[in-house]
């Protein structure tokens, strides 16, 4: 489910995707979760091919897409491996969007948490100090949204990732929009490990609010600092979450 929301928040088109891309999906969530190990090689065309029931045709087309993401190699002769992971593109939307589908990884959540906090708290800044009217009533729309959806986890995935989908936008700075893919994947599988009942949904909104109340007040320095606060809560309940 979060992979899907993944691709709603980054406005992916809904329309169904080639035979090609599907297989690559596939082989790519399983290249990330470790099914096929890193260094290791794959199954040849004939094989794949009879495992996904689709054509060599469709299977070389799949097998290019994650040559192009960094995830294969392909070499005459020998076969397909899978390349390690320093040489993956990371910050590719579907990379991205495969981890969100594979059991959680603690070094590589920390990591994203890492890229949270040297982002959003700019971003938060920028937004009271840019924002026009319009967008901070939708971040003020999006804190609303969350208390309506504190019964439900799903929901309130949803409306949290909004929200910090609508204080990116409202930072209007086109380098800190490409990198919105990182912030969306750390955040849905964060509040996915961290808030697990009701309870921790209703916890974290006063967090969000306060935030969203410097923001419109236009007090960049106050929507900063208590964004990095509400980062922090988040790190030390994903680090509980994780043990």
């Amino acid at each position: 489910m979060s992979e899907l929301i993944f691709y709603d928040l980054k406005h992916v088109a809904s329309m169904s995707p080639s035979l090609s891309v599907q297989v690559a999906r596939e082989m790519g969530r399983r290249i990330v979760s470790g099914a096929y190990q890193v260094g290791t090689l794959i199954d040849d065309e004939n094989a794949l091919a009879e495992r996904f029931q689709v054509s060599r045709v469709v299977i070389r087309d799949a097998v290019k897409i994650l040559v192009g993401k960094g995830l294969l190699d392909v070499r005459r002769g020998i076969g397909t491996r899978v390349r390690p992971r320093s040489q993956w593109v990371l910050l590719d939307d579907d990379v991205l969007a495969w981890h969100l589908s594979t059991p959680p990884n603690s070094e590589f959540l920390k990591q994203l948490m890492d890229m949270r906090v040297a982002l959003e708290p700019k971003a938060a800044r920028w937004a009271a100090e840019r924002g026009t009217e319009e967008d901070l009533a939708v971040i003020a729309d999006c804190v609303q949204q969350m208390r309506n959806a504190v019964s439900s986890v799903d929901r309130f995935v949803i409306a949290d990732a909004r929200f910090h989908q609508a204080v990116l936008k409202a930072a209007h700075n086109e380098f800190l929009s490409a990198m919105e893919g990182v912030i969306y994947s750390a955040l849905l599988m964060s509040i996915h490990v961290s808030n697990q009942t009701p309870l921790d949904n209703e916890s974290s909104v006063p967090f969000h609010n306060e935030v969203c109340k410097a923001i419109v007040a236009r007090d960049a320095d106050l929507a900063e600092q208590l964004t990095r606060t509400l980062l922090s809560d988040a790190s030390e309940r994903l680090d509980s979450r994780l043990g």
